[in-house]
């Protein structure tokens, strides 16, 4: 007999991936494919939602190939979040680039906002502060370029990837992806008018807004998929990590790396976020939404290829590797804001510095100081959301760098909190995957899918206290310098 498993799509910001995931939980197949990046001026980012619509179904082809025959039950979505694009309903065809997350173009834009006096109206309907890196500003830039008398969609990137997938049939979203668009409100649940107009959108090109799982549609004309499986979970890719590792007590947590980093713990209810971090929906089930506590930074690991070419070596293995040459950095810190701050600093317009050189110092210590800004950058959101949450239950890791024992041995040190790694790398796919289960019967609840969760044994602190006093001090004022005179 086939196998019988749900697919999942991961459409990051450097690659779609697909997995296919069986009742008993395993990944039985997998395929990727690159998403190309560009980047016409300095501080703007952008994909092409073709690109992104193509390598969506070379990663799906490919993962089918691994394993023919298997019956497909149904399809979920995770994705790259914040990014965002326009296309025209009556044709499908993109109006413009998808100006991604990273981008930072609309950072004037956001000033006159926030000096207009908006962004604490903003905030308390969103929980997001006034940023470029959140799609309004992003999507009226859009507008401003295209024909407006066209009937045009806006959407994120999962509302792109079902539109095609049934085939011009669907402009929806989810209730975590609407989140963090700055045009939902979290205590309504409903677009909001008033945001709308204060970013000059039409809430007619707004997708509709279902559960994380639910059955959006049916795929149509997508191959290679064929037609009929139902398209039955979107989520945004940090809330799908978050689904996957069982975080379903208020409290628990995760932390993402990739290009950059999210830190986030759910909260029992809706609340206002302090300064320096977000609220907002993590999933929705059953027409409840389940609330996190979110930071967001910017540049993580894509620091690391960065650093190894700057020190002249060739792979970021070889970086890692000479980090761990030396104890400590002797006093040199970098601070990776090469596209600004983002959480807890929120500040556009930061720039990336080494600090702490002298002569004593060599390349061993600025590839250390590469490898602890990850943590560090860390640590400043978690702080913040430790305070404000009371208690943090079990803090889990994923993403690329969460496989490297000596990088996560630095985020439990300077967090000062144990972390548990997950077994599988590919939490994102498998949030959707178990979302996209729900809806269709595959998992008959929230307690199946807690026994399908993996996690290896937590790291332990193990940093000294004096020491990690140290670097916490060395970091904050390498950071202060890092971030443009008041």
């Amino acid at each position: 007999m086939p196998d019988r498993a749900v697919l999942a799509v991961d459409e990051g910001t450097t690659n779609s991936k697909a997995v296919l995931v069986r009742q008993d939980g395993a990944i039985i197949a997998s395929g990727s494919a690159p998403v190309p990046t560009s980047h016409p001026q300095p501080g703007w980012v952008e994909q092409d939602a073709d690109a992104i619509w193509a390598a969506t179904r070379a990663a799906v082809r490919d993962c089918l190939a691994a394993a023919p025959g298997t019956e497909i039950l149904a399809l979920g979505i995770s994705n790259q979040r914040e990014s965002v694009l326009i296309w025209d309903r009556a044709t499908g065809d993109p109006l413009g680039p998808v100006i991604t997350w990273q981008c930072r173009r609309t950072a004037p834009d956001c000033a006159r906002l926030r000096d207009a006096g908006h962004e604490a109206g903003v905030i308390a309907r969103t929980g997001l502060p006034i940023d470029p890196l959140f799609p309004p500003t992003k999507a009226a830039w859009l507008l401003g370029r295209a024909q407006r008398h066209r009937d045009i969609c806006i959407g994120t990137v999962d509302s792109w990837l079902i539109w095609k997938f049934t085939g011009g049939a669907r402009h929806a979203t989810d209730r975590s992806n609407a989140a963090r668009t700055q045009l939902f409100n979290l205590a309504e649940g409903r677009w909001d008018d008033t945001l709308c107009a204060l970013f000059g959108l039409d809430p007619a090109m707004l997708p509709e807004v279902h559960d994380s799982a639910h059955v959006f549609g049916t795929t149509r004309d997508a191959a290679p998929l064929p037609d009929g499986i139902p398209i039955a979970s979107a989520i945004g890719d940090s809330h799908a990590a978050l689904f996957s590792h069982g975080a379903f007590t208020p409290g628990d947590g995760k932390a993402t790396f990739g290009t950059g980093s999210s830190v986030m713990t759910t909260v029992a209810r809706y609340v206002p976020p302090p300064p320096g971090i977000t609220t907002t929906i993590a999933w929705s089930l059953d027409g409840t939404s389940t609330f996190a506590f979110e930071g967001n930074i910017l540049t993580s690991a894509s620091v690391f290829p960065w650093t190894a070419e700057l020190l002249g070596l060739d792979s970021v293995d070889a970086l890692i590797d000479l980090a761990q040459t030396v104890d400590t950095t002797e006093g040199v810190s970098l601070v990776p804001a090469h596209v600004g701050l983002g959480s807890p600093h929120w500040n556009s317009e930061a720039r990336g510095l080494v600090a702490g050189l002298s002569f004593a110092s060599g390349p061993a210590h600025v590839a250390r100081a590469a490898a602890e800004s990850m943590a560090l950058q860390v640590n400043d959101v978690f702080a913040i959301m430790a305070e404000a949450a009371g208690t943090i239950g079990r803090l889990s890791v994923d993403g690329g760098a969460s496989r490297n024992p000596f990088l996560m041995q630095m985020v439990a040190d300077f967090l000062d909190h144990p972390v548990t790694p997950c077994r599988n790398s590919e939490a994102s796919a498998l949030g959707a995957a178990h979302l996209a289960g729900l809806a269709t019967g595959v998992w008959d609840g929230l307690d199946a899918l807690a026994r399908l969760v993996s996690h290896d044994a937590p790291l332990e602190p193990r940093m000294p206290a004096e020491a990690r006093r140290r670097k916490l001090a060395e970091w904050r004022s390498a950071v202060a310098r890092a971030l443009p005179p008041v």
